[in-house]
């Protein structure tokens, strides 16, 4: 088996949502003064690749340590959306894969914005997925949804509303995934485990694929 690391290291360069602060490294405790290191670390919840629980968006919503750690992880699957360049992910545009989904757990959606970050760039311009396309995929029995992109919905909006609709459905949401490319275009299986943090409106994830050994093999 290999796995492929789908989760961004977090820095204090990590980029931040639109007035987020950025995280803050401080080292209090050194092998030369207490004969170990340890650091302090001060971040909010949804820094680097991370995932939002329900109480994110959603007065009455579910907490992340509410969840089983079953939730975190299942089989999974990636689409290619890389030729995607009018900004909006369509129902159309995922309907072909409706066979593919019925099998899965965790769909993920692969835009290649990821190449992005670390510039201005990475917060402008990308692809969403409409509402008609969010409902559609809500229709489905899926632990989550993850994005190679900042958020699900545009950094201008005051509503979420694709939060809004998969949160309702707790469908959990796992933003800023990276290395999408090296994704087969086969079932997967895929781990996401959040911090287990009281009350988590959402955590950094140690997002990773794990992928048969034969897949590497047969495109040798």
């Amino acid at each position: 088996m290999k796995t492929v690391d789908l989760s961004h290291t977090i820095s204090t360069e990590t980029p931040v949502y639109p007035g987020t602060e950025p995280p803050v490294f401080t080292t209090p405790c050194t092998i030369e003064n207490q004969g170990f290191t340890e650091k302090r670390i001060t971040l909010f919840s949804h820094t680097g690749t991370h995932m939002d629980a329900p109480s994110h968006i959603l007065l009455e919503g579910k907490s992340l340590d509410r969840f089983p750690t079953e939730r975190f992880l299942g089989k999974a699957a990636v689409i290619n959306l890389i030729h995607i360049d009018h900004g909006k992910i369509e129902r159309y545009d995922l309907s072909q894969y409706e066979p593919l989904i019925l099998k899965i757990d965790f769909l993920l959606l692969h835009t290649g914005w990821y190449l992005k970050w670390g510039t201005d760039d990475y917060f402008k311009k990308y692809p969403v997925l409409t509402s008609a396309a969010a409902r559609w995929l809500a229709g489905f029995p899926l632990k989550g949804i993850g994005v190679d992109m900042i958020s699900v919905d545009r950094t201008d909006t005051d509503t979420y509303p694709i939060h809004r609709v998969f949160l309702q459905n707790e469908i959990l949401i796992i933003e800023n995934l990276t290395n999408l490319s090296e994704l087969p275009d086969k079932i997967f299986s895929f781990f996401c485990f959040p911090l287990k943090i009281q009350d988590a409106d959402g955590s950094p994830v140690r997002a990773a694929a794990l992928i048969s050994e034969s897949f590497f093999h047969d495109e040798a």
